[in-house]
């Protein structure tokens, strides 16, 4: 059974730091598009960061750009989400997801549980 699962997640002070991990039984994370995704109490969900599964390519929301970056590390079947800078704006449940066939994060197939992220004094 493909499953998507998210770990890293916490408290954290502003300005500081967090990396979160999604992993996957039953398939290799290298071969597709991996998103993270955001849902902050009373909020819709959005799109936080990309990564491509042709060329690599990366995607960041605006309200994150120059603070997170997202990478591979395919020996581990796992991508990472690495947040710095941490407001608390940030605070969010963080879900990792999978696009099965296509480069860009419309239309996710695999989601994870999500993993809670606070960032609070």
């Amino acid at each position: 059974q493909l499953q998507v699962v998210e770990s890293g997640g916490g408290l954290v002070q502003p300005g500081g730091s967090l990396r979160l991990s999604c992993g996957a039984s039953a398939f290799t994370l290298d071969y597709y598009t991996i998103g993270w995704f955001r849902q902050a109490p009373g909020k819709g969900r959005e799109g936080v960061s990309c990564i491509s599964s042709t060329d690599g390519s990366t995607y960041y929301a605006d309200s994150v750009k120059g603070r997170f970056t997202i990478s591979r590390d395919n020996a581990k079947n796992t991508v990472y989400l690495q947040m710095n800078s941490l407001k608390p704006e940030d605070t969010a449940v963080y879900y990792c997801a999978v696009r099965m066939g296509g480069e860009n994060c419309n239309n996710m197939d695999y989601w994870g549980r999500g993993t809670l992220v606070t960032v609070s004094s």
